[in-house]
């Protein structure tokens, strides 16, 4: 089966923290993969998310090891329009 990743940036003015953190994120931006399956479907092609993950630490930040988090698409979306409304 086919999978395709998809990779955006999403931007925190505070600090947030998701559900499996053991600690706030700061401020920043930071790198966000989103796994893609196909979806049969007979007039066109269409995408299914069946994973995503988060590059931790911030983009701008200078640390020797980096991870990747999964986390739930909708705990993220949830994180950003929180911090959208503190600011």
């Amino acid at each position: 089966m086919t999978v395709r990743t998809t990779q955006t940036i999403v931007r925190f003015s505070s600090a947030f923290s998701l559900p499996g953190f053991d600690a706030p994120q700061p401020a920043g931006e930071y790198r966000v993969d989103h796994d893609e399956e196909p979806i049969e479907a007979v007039s066109r092609l269409a995408w299914r998310r069946v994973g995503s993950f988060i590059h931790l630490p911030a983009i701008s930040a200078q640390r020797p090891t980096q991870q990747m988090v999964p986390i739930n698409s909708a705990d993220l979306d949830a994180a950003l329009e929180q911090d959208l409304r503190q600011s």
